[in-house]
């Protein structure tokens, strides 16, 4: 029972004057552990602390022999001790000597001591340390010291998470809560990145744990419950969005926010003399330790989905705003979020960005392709990267191998700074190259264009090099603004880019929206299969409107000057030939009206769907130009999600498959003399670059950042002999699954760096 100190209230205001006593941290630690004994009525209490070589280090007690003070040390597992840091839960012993694991260290004197109480010390839901109270007499503590002990525990939390511990610890040892860490995830955007971490969403850090009055913290609590309550509910009922995965989740949240089991232990925290603040971190910290350690993947999910409601209530609490102001951005920013949409990356000021972590974003994301038009370097699919960083924390991000370092160590940290240097340098190289030719060994002609979306993309035209804007992605116009763009607008916008290009052609593809890209203020349709569903083209030609209005503000846009448009997702001649009826009657319709159209305009066709390999005769004799659009051509030759980690990794883009039917289509546009280049990612990576070169591409659009090493390796190869050595392996082959390896080496054997 709890003793005649006044229980878990007064001794959490006994425990808050202890931490403002301007003592050592060591002194302190000792007059909590006091305290704590004296008000449960306890003959031991002890404090371990988690180190970052995954050790239990004992780091104060009352009770047990004080000699054993920072001599004491046990693995995570290893005892009792050991047994709730590795479960991160509470045991509750009345006669510990039987209990399977336990085991007692001779030095401590604890082997006297048959009942026994453990909490685990946790923030974020992870394990920082454990707070035990033991008695000589067998005696099972009840659930009300149980939760009075974890509410203490919470103090400690903020002991250790403030670095105040460090210097009192074994020397040379970190705390866990510093441990570095190595975290794999996706490359989504090139290049090497250090700083210091920067939530989007930032946590609400608890201050006021203890509080004043409690009728009071139950009033805020029930009060922030309810504003959150309303406000998940006008979302949902207030026609902003549709049916579909936004809809989903917050239903998830209307239905926890209502759980009746989650409110009640938030009740029940403040009752024991918490704030309501305090009380949300605590009931959710238990659940992201619970959650955090269960192998099953709904069950884990649901961890996100309490954790965001967490966030939000936390936020309703303190009037916080969702978002990291930019007035506090640092210097050397890391963006770290679980998800985020591409018109958020774009507020941030790209000055102080140094790269973007995220939890749930793939290379082909449209956060993921603003990223590198920003140049900022970022990894995704980071498995709870929000639940091991902390504010200010170093980082490291390897755009290229999707490594994240978390707390690096120096040695690592000084190994990527070398990095960064080098490539510093090879980029520096690569602007050399910026006005060379790219031109082959034996004297052929590379046109290297670059692919566009946003104007600051147009930026890196003059640096590059780059001969035109082989694909300028309209849709990215139209997923970074909270309405669709009126014609103005989008006139407003084409103009723009023609003004940025300074002369050079801009191929404009007309808006490729559905399947995973959603504007932000249209209803998502839901499909079976939504890649090979109503998307891009066949959206134009269902709904003209949209089609036209996007092409009467091209045709203004470009008045005067050639323009080029190409059409996404052609699968029929016929929806070719409707869409060029289409630009056919905006330009008659302008020409009433007494506007300038555009001096001279081409029409193409963006080939990505492989039944048009099958129509390429007629394609070629109505289309002015062509332009292969390889990420889904791969992916639809395949039958296989180049997003899904199950089957994307079962083809490669350099198989005899994809490549015979590339040179097929090489074939055909000589044949009619169409123009051809291609778009794809695969014509921005240098050994792809090389095969498609050998088969008979002339033309390759790829990011900004491609185009210096793809140059290098133009300028470094042969034609003929590479293009010999390529069709006597497509003509060879039994079908095999890539030709990687043998383009690879030789590539090394005649020097062209790939």
């Amino acid at each position: 029972m709890l003793g005649p100190l006044g229980g878990p209230r007064l001794l959490l205001r006994r425990l808050r004057e202890v931490m403002a006593e301007p003592i050592s941290p060591q002194e302190r630690l000792d007059k909590i552990v006091t305290h704590i004994a004296a008000n449960m009525v306890a003959e031991v209490c002890s404090v371990y602390v988690l180190r970052a070589d995954g050790r239990l280090e004992l780091f104060a007690t009352e009770g047990l022999n004080r000699e054993a003070v920072h001599l004491t040390t046990m693995r995570a597992g290893e005892g009792l001790v050991g047994l709730i840091a590795e479960t991160a839960e509470p045991l509750a012993l009345a006669d510990a000597q039987h209990h399977p694991s336990f085991s007692y260290r001779p030095e401590t004197g604890e082997e006297i001591y048959s009942s026994f109480l453990g909490v685990p010390i946790l923030r974020g839901g992870n394990t920082l340390g454990v707070l035990v109270v033991q008695n000589r007499a067998r005696r099972l503590y009840p659930e009300e010291e149980v939760e009075a002990l974890q509410t203490t525990a919470m103090l400690l939390a903020e002991m250790i998470a403030s670095g105040e511990l460090q210097s009192i610890g074994l020397p040379d040892v970190d705390i866990a809560l510093h441990r570095p860490l190595a975290l794999q995830g996706v490359p989504i955007a090139d290049g090497v990145g250090l700083g210091h971490v920067v939530l989007h969403e930032p946590r609400i850090t608890v201050k006021q744990l203890v509080a004043e009055d409690a009728k009071k913290e139950f009033d805020r609590l029930d009060t922030a419950i309810g504003a959150m309550r309303q406000s998940i509910d006008r979302l949902i009922e207030g026609g902003d969005i549709g049916p579909g995965e936004h809809r989903e989740v917050l239903e998830a949240f209307r239905m926890f926010a209502h759980d009746r089991g989650w409110i009640r232990r938030l009740r029940e925290a403040v009752a024991t003399g918490l704030t309501a603040e305090a009380a949300v971190e605590r009931v959710q910290n238990d659940a992201r330790a619970k959650l955090q350690r269960q192998t099953d993947p709904y069950m884990r999910e649901r961890l996100h989905d309490l954790d965001d409601l967490a966030n939000r209530l936390l936020h309703q609490l303190t009037g916080r705003s969702f978002v990291t102001a930019q007035a506090d951005l640092p210097d050397n920013a890391i963006i770290v979020a679980r998800t985020m949409g591409p018109a958020a990356l774009l507020d941030y000021d790209r000055s102080k960005l140094r790269g973007l972590v995220l939890e749930d974003a793939g290379a082909s994301s449209h956060v993921a392709i603003v990223a590198r038009a920003l140049g900022i370097p970022a990894v995704g699919e980071v498995a709870n990267i929000i639940d091991f960083v902390e504010l200010g924390d170093a980082l490291i991000v390897d755009g290229a191998t999707g490594s994240v370092h978390v707390r690096p160590p120096p040695d690592v940290e000084h190994a990527y700074a070398e990095k960064a240097r080098l490539r510093a340098r090879r980029q520096e190289q690569y602007h050399k190259l910026r006005d060379v030719p790219a031109v082959t060994k034996d004297g052929v002609a590379i046109g290297l264009h670059m692919n566009a979306g946003l104007l600051v993309d147009l930026q890196h035209m003059a640096e590059t090099g780059a001969t035109s804007i082989g694909l300028f992605r309209t849709e990215i116009q139209f997923m970074v603004v909270s309405k669709f763009p009126r014609m103005r607008e989008q006139e407003a916008f084409y103009k723009a880019a023609f003004a940025e290009a300074g002369g050079k052609p801009i191929t404009f593809r007309t808006l490729d929206i559905g399947s995973d890209k959603v504007l932000p203020y249209m209803t998502k349709v839901e499909e079976e299969n939504p890649a090979l569903g109503w998307r891009a083209i066949r959206i134009g030609l269902d709904r003209p409107g949209l089609l036209r209005m996007q092409l009467r503000s091209l045709l203004r846009a470009a008045a005067g000057r050639e323009l080029r448009i190409m059409f996404p997702m052609i699968a029929t001649i016929d929806e070719f030939e409707r869409a060029k009826a289409l630009v056919a009657r905006e330009v008659a319709y302008l020409k009433r009206h007494g506007r300038v159209v555009p001096g001279e305009f081409k029409l193409g066709v963006m080939l990505e769907v492989p039944a048009l390999l099958w129509q390429l005769d007629e394609l070629c004799a109505r289309a002015d130009f062509l332009s292969v659009g390889t990420n889904d051509l791969v992916q639809y030759l395949f039958a296989a999600d180049r997003d899904n980690k199950r089957v994307a990794s079962r083809y490669d883009s350099l198989s005899v498959p994809v490549l015979r039917a590339l040179r097929r289509i090489v074939a055909k546009a000589a044949a009619h003399n169409t123009p051809l280049s291609l778009c794809g990612e695969m014509g921005g990576q240098p050994i792809e670059a090389l095969a498609l070169m050998a088969i008979g591409y002339r033309g390759l659009s790829m990011s900004p950042a491609s185009i210096g090493p793809v140059k290098a390796m133009v300028l470094a190869t042969d034609l003929a002999a590479v293009s010999g050595f390529v069709t006597s392996l497509l003509e060879a082959s039994d079908g095999g699954p890539s030709l990687r390896a043998q383009l690879r080496k030789f590539a090394e054997a005649h020097h062209i760096p790939v």
